[in-house]
């Protein structure tokens, strides 16, 4: 029987946010990670604290961006994780409303059999400050994982999310097992499961 893990990548599958390592570049960390705690929190809407935040990471170089995000930190036990879920018999994959440039060499870096995120535009190797993807809104973790599953022919019994923000939500509405990783309290609410240390091993107890 196949089952299906799907991750949420920043501050769950990586430790930190991607954007926040990028805009630190510019100088501009503190006003991105004051939108991003707000959007996982669910006081704003996914959509636009994610147009409001890579507005602001307009100018900077592709280049310099894949840079960083080929360098980014692992979350402790992400490797071993991923290992011991397929080695249990699950396809695992990645959803992020982050960006491509980050969970792609991760994806490679972990095994995993996929990972969706958003794409940053640019030109000629300069950031316009647009984005777009396959995880741009609210709604859109859900909407995959129901594709996903329908795909692979895995229904929600055997099926595992884990995430920490407030656009996981509507994954969790769709799996049977559910981790809040170091979580805020609206995913903690929703959860069947709640991890509070930094350690992704800590999900094997729960599978």
């Amino acid at each position: 029987m196949s089952k299906l893990a799907v991750f949420d990548f920043d501050s769950t599958l990586m430790d930190g946010e991607t954007i926040d390592f990028l805009a630190a570049e510019l100088g501009l960390k503190n006003q991105v990670a004051s939108i991003t705690e707000r959007a996982m929190a669910g006081e704003l809407d996914f959509f636009k604290s994610l147009m409001a935040r890579v507005a602001l990471l307009e100018g900077l170089h592709k280049s310099r961006v894949d840079e960083i995000c080929s360098a980014l930190p692992m979350m402790p036990g992400a490797q071993e994780v991923v290992s011991g879920l397929k080695a249990r018999g699950y396809k695992v994959v990645c959803f992020s409303g982050g960006f491509r440039n980050a969970t792609s060499p991760a994806a490679k870096r972990l095994g995993l059999d996929a990972d969706f995120s958003n794409v940053l535009h640019d030109d000629e190797g300069i950031l316009t400050g647009k984005v777009g993807g396959d995880m741009m809104f609210g709604f859109s973790k859900g909407d995959m994982i129901v594709r996903l599953q329908h795909l692979l022919c895995i229904d929600r019994s055997h099926t595992l999310v884990v995430g920490d923000g407030a656009n996981d939500l509507s994954m969790f509405a769709h799996a049977d097992t559910r981790v809040a990783f170091c979580a805020k309290p609206i995913l903690k609410k929703e959860a069947t499961h709640c991890v509070d240390v930094k350690d992704l091993r800590e999900i094997l107890k729960i599978v």
